[in-house]
């Protein structure tokens, strides 16, 4: 009775023309809450009067639109109808019915009870049998109108069936839905034998047998068409189909495939941002993996050298490149000796390193690309290390040779012309090692003896990329802190010179200079910790650590250009700056350079007064610059590293003049009246000056250009999109690696910069967030395998943040319980497990040099810093336009409103 109420409503609407929205208020006043609109087959109803005639009624097409885009009837219910429509002989009916599939049949969903979500499942299966059944007779209408000269109505109709197709199977949630009605299918013949569907037998389900024996007669009306257009798109569509029952199948093997990604993201962490650390913290976390995750010990150490073999890939050029040659050939194989040991024979370990080089070899595209990158054969060089090292034997290393270099015989050509007489970096690391021992005896002699000879010596390590060669196989060996050293007492030696001739000043300035820019540049690559001493009472402070700790700017230090090391003694500045204004050229002998270093900031800041004033005009600045640059880039240096904190202090009106002078110190001087090495010395100071300006180049939205050097100085630096909220940026990052299944050199950087800039709380808290709405088990373990190589940014930090903080406020509040259920919630408890055994066992070892230099305020200190309930500061507006759901999630996790808990230190 009540289809009968509900045809007659429809009718009603018809002959008194009510509108869409007119007619669905009066369907709700004569059905009252109750039955859903799906029991009552409303769906079905106004297909059936709106497909009476010939054509579709539009107004009764129009009250099924509205129903659908208001939720009225079911995605499922409506399929259901459609597939009910058999008569493809009415054109303009199955055109409105195609019309409304492209409605919604590309955003597909159900919020109902398991038995609706199944009903849609079941549904699409249906549509889809109708969708190739309409598609089939299309076709047939297109061969018979070909016959009688009439083709183009069923052209039209086959490219909207087609069409239609192509866009269901297109979306791969789709093809999942349909696979999952597939196996409904199958379970229900097994369970209930054929022919006995209990409740579903009222239900129209189309099975999969009769959709591929629609599939093949499609394919033979088709092969008779002459358009190859619509047999591709029906081809494709067939494939797409066939491809839905090994969904799954192809799935998990993929994700099986996808090796050990912990220890592929551990190994590119320390390449990338840990050249200088210690071997033995690396070889103990690398063991943890190995042990936590149960690897065997061939495809551990094929999973390190794959990923040195990516960092190669992938590592920018210049410097960077050359870190991961000396990380790769010098300090991995390190690494395998010490492993070696954790090994319970030496034979077997060798046996395991064989075994994983025979692995590698089979990886033959990624061994060809890093051939190709590094100019030479990387497996030869690696191979010849290894034996040299006691983890090959010589018949295995020969053997693996011969393996490689029969495979290269197959291999695109590797080298250009233009490349073929550059030396490869392998070669030259691998020749740079026993070099740096040398030039440390060398260092090591009286400085006063032979200075020219140590000059000599000097000069030739900044031709080049000598340096950053030298300075690379030194951090992989673990020797650039001694080297750093040597030369903190060789720029301490020249900073006094006594009696002394013009030559031997000018030597004694160079000796300054080089040693000043090699220290800077040390400090920038690698990190001013390598610098520093060791403190201990009594210990001589260097002149270059006082001016390096006070005076050089570096990513998060921020410095006062009114502090008192800038104002050194006033006599001293006013003669520096006479001296820079009135003579020709800057003195040499006797001159103290670390006295003109410490004075130059306030010399700058007399210089820039009078130069604002009009005291002095552009050409007189011009040649004081000159004068600054001209003998010493040392003094430039200085001069930049105040104009740079000072430049941060000016209004935007006021920048111009100070900005002006950094670019007339940038450049190098044009003259035949330098000192020797020149344009060497020059080459480092504008790497040097480029990386002191970069910040306060971006805040002031300022162009300076460098002199360039052929390559990017400064690859990984601001890399975060700008106007995104943070948030959003680490939600797509983690995304994207964890579709991926590793973590490349890129996103550990910019990781690194997300972590520096939202905090431990923050970065921790919402990638945990990110774990828990994985759903899946497979993809959950591989979620906690990159989560746990991101924590080792800074792994005893964020273990605290997440035992202390995280983890009970999820298990305290009831409302959260739902999301730790498994898999997320294991796999939340493995995580955990995991940081705390890794930040136990390194808790007594010092932390690495990369948590060491990140300047951020400790979590405890965020309320103080930034109290919510004030103006917030501009630096956490980015973080606040993340449309965070938590209120607390800037606090600090030791507070919660209305409570504050004590410190556990």
């Amino acid at each position: 009775m009540k289809v009968v109420n509900l045809k007659q409503a429809i009718l009603q609407a018809w002959k008194e023309r009510w509108s869409d929205y007119q007619w669905a208020i009066n369907m709700k006043k004569f059905f009252p809450k109750g039955a859903t609109w799906d029991i009552l087959n409303l769906a079905e109803a106004l297909l059936e009067q709106a497909m009476i005639g010939p054509s579709p009624n539009p107004l009764i097409l129009s009250y099924l639109k509205y129903a659908i885009s208001s939720q009225m009837v079911s995605y499922s219910s409506v399929l259901t109808a459609i597939s009910k429509f058999d008569d493809f002989s009415r054109d303009l009916c199955v055109q409105a019915l195609l019309d409304i599939m492209d409605m919604f049949c590309d955003r597909l969903s159900c919020h109902g009870k398991a038995e609706e979500c199944i009903g849609l499942c079941r549904a699409l299966l249906s549509a889809l049998h109708w969708l190739l059944r309409c598609t089939a007779a299309s076709a047939e209408q297109l061969r018979v109108g070909l016959e009688a000269g009439t083709p183009a109505a069923a052209e039209k109709q086959l490219a909207m069936c087609l069409q239609r197709l192509e866009k269901t199977l297109s979306s791969t949630k789709n093809r999942a839905l349909l696979h999952i009605a597939k196996l409904e299918e199958a379970s229900l013949h097994t369970s209930q034998g054929l022919g006995q569907g209990g409740t579903r037998a009222n239900q129209p389900t189309a099975s999969w047998t009769a959709i591929e024996h629609c599939l093949l007669k499609l394919g033979d009306i088709l092969a008779g068409l002459s358009s190859p257009q619509l047999r591709s798109q029906a081809e494709q569509c067939g494939t797409l189909i066939r491809s839905i029952p090994t969904m799954l199948s192809v799935h998990s093997e993929q994700l099986h495939k996808t090796g050990f990604p912990t220890v592929h993201a551990v190994v590119l962490l320390e390449g990338t941002m840990n050249l200088t650390g210690e071997t033995q913290p690396l070889v103990e976390q690398l063991m943890m993996v190995k042990r936590m995750q149960h690897i065997p010990t061939p495809l551990f150490v094929l999973e390190i050298w794959k990923a040195c073999f990516v960092g190669l890939i992938e590592s920018p050029e210049g410097t960077g490149e050359l870190k991961w040659t000396a990380f790769t050939f010098l300090k991995i194989p390190q690494v395998l000796v010490k492993l070696k040991k954790y090994s319970h024979g030496d034979k077997d370990f060798t046996e395991d390193v064989n075994s994983a080089f025979e692995f590698l070899l089979k990886l033959t595209p990624l061994l060809d690309k890093a051939d190709q990158r590094c100019n030479c054969d990387c497996t030869s060089f690696l191979l010849q290390e290894c034996s040299k090292q006691g983890l090959l034997s010589e018949a295995s290393m020969n053997n693996l040779m011969a393996k490689r270099k029969a495979d290269r015989e197959h291999a695109p050509q590797l080298k250009s012309d233009e490349n073929a007489n550059i030396q490869p970096n392998p070669g030259l690391i691998l020749r740079a090692e026993p070099t740096v021992t040398n030039i440390l005896k060398t260092m090591d002699a009286d400085h006063s003896k032979s200075p020219e000879g140590l000059l000599g010596v000097l000069g030739h390590m900044l031709s080049g990329k000598s340096l950053d060669l030298l300075l690379a196989a030194a951090a992989a060996t673990g020797k650039l802190k001694s080297f750093a050293r040597k030369f903190i007492n060789l720029n301490e030696f020249t900073t006094h010179g006594s009696e002394e001739s013009t030559k031997a000043a000018s030597v004694r300035a160079l000796l300054f200079d080089i040693s000043f820019l090699m220290l800077c540049h040390v400090a920038q690559t690698y990190g001013s910790e390598v610098i520093l001493s060791e403190s201990s009472t009594g210990t001589e402070v260097f002149f270059f650590e006082t001016w390096m700790q006070t005076c050089m700017p570096e990513e998060g230090k921020i410095l006062n250009p009114d502090h008192p090391c800038f104002r050194p003694d006033s006599t001293k500045v006013e003669s520096l700056v006479a001296l820079l204004n009135n003579s020709s050229e800057m003195k040499l002998v006797q001159m103290k350079w670390h006295e003109a270093c410490l004075s130059i900031s306030a010399a700058i800041l007399e210089i820039l007064n009078a130069w604002e004033n009009g005291v002095l005009a552009f050409e007189s600045i011009q040649k004081i610059t000159d004068n600054i640059k001209g003998k010493v880039c040392s003094l430039a240096v200085c001069a930049v590293a105040w104009l740079v904190a000072h430049v941060r202090m000016l209004g935007l009106d006021e920048r111009e003049k100070s900005l002006q002078m950094i670019r007339q110190l940038a450049g190098p001087l044009y003259s035949e009246n330098t000192l020797q090495f020149y344009n060497e010395r020059v080459v480092i100071m504008s790497s040097i000056l480029e990386h002191m300006c970069a910040d306060v180049l971006q805040q002031t939205a300022t162009q300076i250009k460098f002199p360039s050097t052929g390559m990017d100085t400064m690859p990984y630096w601001n890399l975060l999109p700008p106007k995104r909220p943070i948030k959003e940026v680490l939600t797509d990052i983690f995304a994207k690696v964890l579709e991926r299944g590793w973590v490349d050199s890129r996103s550990i950087h910019i990781f690194d910069t997300l972590l520096h800039m939202g905090g431990v709380y923050w970065f921790c808290n919402n990638l945990i967030k990110e774990l828990l709405k994985e759903t899946r088990k497979e993809h959950t373990l591989r979620a906690v395998e990159l989560l746990y190589s991101i924590f080792c940014l800074d792994m005893q930090q964020v273990t605290l943040v997440l035992l202390g903080h995280i983890l009970p406020g999820l298990l305290t509040d009831s409302s959260k319980w739902h999301s730790l259920m498994d898999p997320p919630g294991t796999a939340l408890a493995k995580l955990a497990v995991w940081c705390a055994l890794s930040s136990y066992s390194s808790h007594k070892g010092q932390a690495s040099s990369r948590q060491k230099k990140r300047h951020r305020e400790d979590i405890e200190d965020y309320i103080s810093l930034f109290p919510l309930d004030d103006m917030q500061p501009s630096k956490l507006m980015r973080l606040l336009s993340s449309n965070e759901e938590d209120a607390n999630i800037l606090s600090s996790p030791r507070h919660s409103p209305g409570k504050r808990s004590t410190p556990d230190g």
